[in-house]
């Protein structure tokens, strides 16, 4: 059984805290008040108590937003990802993990064969960065495009670059996929130039940054790549496609009955 609900606040302290912007302060105040009676709280505990309150409310819905205006692709984070399964040495995996190397403004490539496990790995690091209040931009080449497309067309270019770069980590996710023409070569460059030694990237590919020049305008990968290396860790996955072993075993749909 549950006990009596607390009372509500009296009505001007409510619209106090209404006027204050306060609302989860003023969520969880009837509780914390009823408790601060019942236990006799010093006045400042039951401060402190209501303030906690107010900022961890603010700081969860900070995440929301953040996760939200990122764009992740899925949702995958490290409650699926499975670490025994990747070919990636655990060491790394864990080094990764503690998100160091974007507080040092370091990139990250990711290359290897569809499937093995790459845009889930720096999905799961994105959405750790918002847990630790970092700001995240994602991309497919292909969004990237139309972004830098739109603000070329209302003349906003230098303004968007300086937007995505507020970033703490911008993603690109799955370049090579398709061959990338002037315009993709040129707006994966002004993110990379803009971003260089200032906020991370990272880029899950299936060539190696050295065959970039394969897929798009080779003066445009030269320079691109350069800068996006020179502070970076390259990782390269191996192995079969972790989506193809799951269906070869009977993990995927299931079939509708006839």
């Amino acid at each position: 059984m549950t006990g009596p609900a607390a009372p509500p606040l009296p009505p001007e302290l409510d619209t106090l805290v209404r006027r204050m912007r306060l609302p989860y302060l003023r969520k969880a105040a009837p509780d914390v008040l009823a408790t601060a009676r019942a236990q006799r709280w010093e006045p400042g505990e039951v401060l402190r108590v209501l303030l906690a309150e107010e900022v961890t409310g603010r700081d969860a819905a900070t995440r929301r937003m953040r996760r939200k205006t990122a764009g992740f692709p899925s949702g995958k984070t490290f409650s699926s990802w499975r670490a025994e399964e990747s070919s990636i040495p655990e060491a790394t995996q864990n080094a990764l993990a503690t998100l160091e190397w974007i507080g040092r403004a370091e990139n990250l490539v990711i290359a290897g064969p569809s499937g093995t496990g790459k845009s889930h790995l720096v999905e799961a690091l994105a959405h750790a960065a918002i847990e630790k209040d970092l700001r995240v931009a994602w991309f497919t080449l292909e969004t990237l495009t139309a972004a830098i497309g739109r603000a070329k067309a209302d003349g906003s270019v230098a303004r968007t670059v300086t937007r995505i770069c507020r970033a703490d980590l911008i993603v690109v996710d799955d370049i090579g996929m398709l061959p990338a023409g002037q315009d993709a070569a040129e707006a994966f460059y002004r993110i990379t130039d803009a971003a260089y030694e200032r906020r991370s990237v990272a880029v899950t590919s299936n060539i190696h940054p050295s065959g970039f020049d394969s897929i798009m305008p080779k003066t445009l990968a030269t320079a691109t790549v350069d800068r996006l290396l020179h502070h970076a860790h390259l990782v390269l996955t191996k192995g079969d496609s972790h989506r193809l072993a799951e269906a070869l075993a009977g993990k995927g749909v299931i079939p509708l009955a006839t």
